[in-house]
């Protein structure tokens, strides 16, 4: 038998992948020169900024580099942590949950909606002088990862609330007729089954978090945020700005990248 002539075979669909990035990056090249060619700026000539524009900017720009890594890296783990724990309390006392209980699961629910809703920079503020009290410090790069623990877990929870609920039942209720616990079942089934999604969500858990660190440094928690805010606009260098750019959207796409690829693993 024949394939259906109107679905895309994996093969055909993996070269399109392949080459789209190098089309792509042609594109790109190609916009670029005629930018330079309308600014009368010659390539030599554009290479040459970079280049100056780098190595007037790289030890900042690493230093902001490394900040942003631990906040990120510490915040989502943190993040992970405590949602993780919030979202099985949550798919356990659910109305389909495991153990129901309204009242347990209704205090949650509102709480993890009221958290989420509230604006990343509303936090990190309010809770300046109590950074202060623990660390002696107002804010700066590892105090942040304070308000990164409030303001992200309801955000994470929810993640794997929805991963969790799109485990079949059948696999549940055959779980749990075979005389399974509620922790047997979370851990032992529910968790196998919803890994590849969780994991794919811790991904975008990270890249949030980015966000949030950006912010952060509009009000001195350092980064890539801090330098762009306080080089780049405060000083008018947009040379540092467009540096703290590419670097983000490289940042963004190895995470993303390591994210899509451990999904398919386990798968």
């Amino acid at each position: 038998m024949t394939a259906d002539s109107g679905g895309a075979s994996p093969r055909s669909s993996d070269i399109s992948k392949r080459l789209f990035t190098p089309i792509l990056l042609l594109v790109l090249l190609g916009a670029a020169a005629a930018v330079l060619h309308v600014m009368g700026i010659s390539p030599r000539e554009a290479w040459e900024a970079v280049s100056a524009s780098y190595l007037r900017n790289h030890e900042q720009l690493l230093q902001a580099l490394w900040e942003t890594l631990q906040m990120v890296f510490f915040s989502t783990l943190f993040s992970f942590v405590i949602g993780f724990l919030l979202a099985t309390v949550m798919i356990t006392t659910g109305p389909h949950g495991l153990s129901p209980n309204a009242r347990v699961y209704a205090v949650l629910d509102m709480s993890v909606d009221i958290l989420r809703s509230m604006p990343f920079i509303i936090p990190i503020i309010a809770i300046m002088p109590i950074t202060r009290f623990v660390m002696g410090l107002a804010i700066r790069t590892p105090v942040t990862i304070m308000p990164f623990t409030i303001a992200a877990p309801p955000f994470a929870a929810r993640l794997i609330e929805a991963n969790f609920l799109e485990v079949e039942k059948g696999v549940v209720e055959a779980a749990r007729s075979f005389g399974a616990s509620t922790t047997q079942v979370i851990f032992r089934v529910m968790l196998p089954e919803a890994m590849p999604s969780i994991v794919l969500n811790v991904a975008v858990l990270a890249i949030a978090l980015i966000g949030y660190s950006a912010m952060a440094g509009t009000v001195g928690g350092g980064g890539l945020g801090d330098l762009a805010f306080r080089i780049g606009y405060n000083r008018f260098q947009n040379d540092v700005n467009i540096w703290c750019v590419l670097v983000l959207l490289i940042l963004v796409r190895c995470i993303q990248s390591a994210g899509n690829y451990l999904y398919r693993r386990l798968r």
